[in-house]
Formats: C-alpha cells, sequence, structure tokens
C-alpha cells in the first residue's frame, strides 16, 4: 500500500521546506529519500548546484573546514518517469516539485535530489518527481536559495554558491496510507 509522507528540511539560513511526498507515483523514489532521512543522511548537506529560474540541488557533499566531501555510496533505483518506461508517475516539474537527480544513466539516482524553482516541463517524463513544497513559506525558501550568487570553483561545480547554505536536518513529520 502507497504512503504519503510529510517532511521538513530546515535550511542553515533558517528558513525551512515542507515537503508532501507522495509514495503512490514514485514509490521506488519516496522510499529512498525517506530511508535516507530516516539515518539523518543529509543532515549538513550542502547545496552545490543553484540555477535560478531552474533548481536547487543537494544530496551528494558535505563541506567541513572548506573540504568538499562525497557523502557515503547509495544504491542506484530505477528511473521513475516515462521516458523509462514508467507510466505512473503524474507530476510535473513546477516551482516548489522535488525530484531525484540523475546522470544520464536513467537508472542512476542515488541520493541527490533538486527542487524546482520555476516551472521546467522538459523534465516532466524524464527525471523522478516525488512531491511538492505545501506552503508558500516553502516556495520563498526555494526562491531564495535559487537566487544566490554562485561561481564555478572546478570544472566539476559550475553552478557552486559563493556563500555556503546546507541542510540542519530533515525531519519526517507524518505518513499517511492512501
Amino acid at each position: 500500500m502507497a504512503k504519503i509522507y510529510f517532511v521538513t528540511i530546515e535550511l542553515s539560513n533558517g528558513k525551512s521546506i515542507k515537503l508532501r511526498l507522495d509514495g503512490s507515483v514514485a514509490p521506488k523514489s519516496v522510499e529512498q529519500f525517506v530511508s535516507l532521512v530516516k539515518k539523518n543522511y543529509y543532515d549538513g548537506t550542502i547545496f552545490h548546484r543553484i540555477i535560478d529560474n531552474f533548481m536547487i540541488q543537494t544530496g551528494g557533499y558535505k563541506l567541513e573546514d572548506k573540504t568538499l566531501s562525497e557523502l557515503p555510496k547509495v544504491d542506484a533505483i530505477e528511473g521513475e518517469f516515462a521516458s523509462n518506461g514508467y507510466k505512473g508517475n503524474t507530476i510535473s516539474h513546477e516551482l516548489g516539485v522535488i525530484s531525484m537527480a540523475r546522470t544520464m544513466d536513467k537508472n542512476s539516482a542515488t541520493s541527490q535530489f533538486f527542487i524546482c524553482s520555476a516551472t521546467c516541463p522538459w523534465l516532466d517524463g524524464e527525471y523522478a518527481a516525488f512531491g511538492k513544497t505545501i506552503d508558500e513559506e516553502s516556495e520563498k525558501a526555494v526562491l531564495e536559495v535559487s537566487k544566490m550568487p554562485t561561481c564555478a570553483p572546478h570544472p566539476m561545480f559550475t553552478d557552486f554558491p559563493v556563500e555556503e547554505i546546507s541542510i540542519k536536518t530533515v525531519t519526517l513529520d507524518s505518513e499517511e496510507e492512501i
């Protein structure tokens, strides 16, 4: 039976992003994310890719004493989107939608995720969206992060925030069977 989860991402800037995750449209993506939340995996994780009018991405790195380190490896999951043969995902990528990040390999999503800071229809059917913000304050928090100045400190990080912004913690607020 599918579940709906409500989570809160507390940011280092004092803002929060509250999300509703829909296990009926992307069960593997939701299960992966929630399992990592329960392990406090995301605590202290930085946003390493920020593109205004597109998205903010996190879930892969920590920055400690000016040293960037990769988070522990997580097994990849099957991509739950139309171009990968999965027809059950009906979430459109719009402001506040959370989606799994991946490489060109459609089944490479692990721990990294992004939250859209604009409507991005070209992502629909290509990335596994699995939830959305639940209030205006959360959308404002996403937009605020998306407007942070970025730099390119390394060829691998071309949209890296000039000022560090990270996840303090992610909490599982509640869950419901649907």
